[in-house]
């Protein structure tokens, strides 16, 4: 492999992320206009849920197995963010549960509840590279807080037209997905140096890229698997 000096193989990397197909397919993109069924708008409130509940658990696994103390820092520094800054009572999955309390649900009955295939594929997917091989871990990690904005606006976008084509839940409680917009700014600049030392590195550049590419894949498969054509 060539060897990419540190600031072209970050922009590299970004550009990846932003262009992936994981924020950027037939799923996520009807979502975004407000062109998905009921039932696939359902189906995604109740498999993100899984992804919001088990993430902190996913993160840490992540965070003890990364030896250098600067990139701990920083994952450290997400995870807190995640369980509400010192305050249980903004544990970002308590905010998921107002969401899914707004829709009808009991948050309680669905902690067990089956995932579909492609929601626990994504989901182990992460706990394997993040126990796996560390800069692919990196890479992975990496790639997951940088898609965060597309996805995030493509949901917002999508919340927007879809409530108003069907004004039966115009009143749900948005504020996890509105809140985590505006954190993940933060979330991408902890990114900004994950490397450290080793940024420079190409066999080290190579192994992130395909932690990048896994982990992207999977969640690529995941949007697609809450079509209703996959159900």
């Amino acid at each position: 492999m060539q060897k990419i000096n540190e600031k072209d193989f970050y922009r590299k990397a970004y550009n990846f992320v932003k262009d992936h197909p994981a924020t950027n397919n037939d799923f996520i993109n009807r979502f975004s206009r407000g062109e998905v069924t009921e039932s696939e708008f359902l189906r995604f409130s109740l498999e993100f849920y899984h992804f919001t509940r088990e993430w902190p658990s996913i993160l840490s696994t992540l965070l003890v197995n990364t030896p250098d103390e600067s990139d701990a820092a920083n994952l450290t520094n997400i995870l807190v963010s995640e369980l509400g800054d010192m305050d249980p009572t903004k544990r970002h999955e308590l905010l998921y549960r107002k969401y899914l309390r707004s829709l009808g649900f009991i948050p309680e009955d669905l902690v067990k509840r089956r995932q579909i295939k492609t929601t626990k594929e994504w989901l182990d997917g992460m706990r394997t590279y993040f126990s796996g091989e560390h800069f692919a871990a990196l890479g992975a990690e990496f790639g997951l807080e940088n898609m965060a904005i597309p996805m995030w606006d493509k949901i917002l976008a999508g919340f927007q037209a879809w409530f108003k084509e069907h004004p039966k839940y115009a009143n749900a409680d948005i504020e996890y997905f509105t809140f985590h917009r505006e954190i993940e700014i933060h979330h991408e600049e902890a990114m900004e140096d994950v490397l450290g030392s080793h940024k420079d590195d190409a066999s080290i550049q190579k192994s992130f890229m395909s932690g990048i590419d896994g982990i992207l894949n999977r969640e690529r498969d995941f949007w697609l698997g809450l079509s209703d054509k996959s159900n």
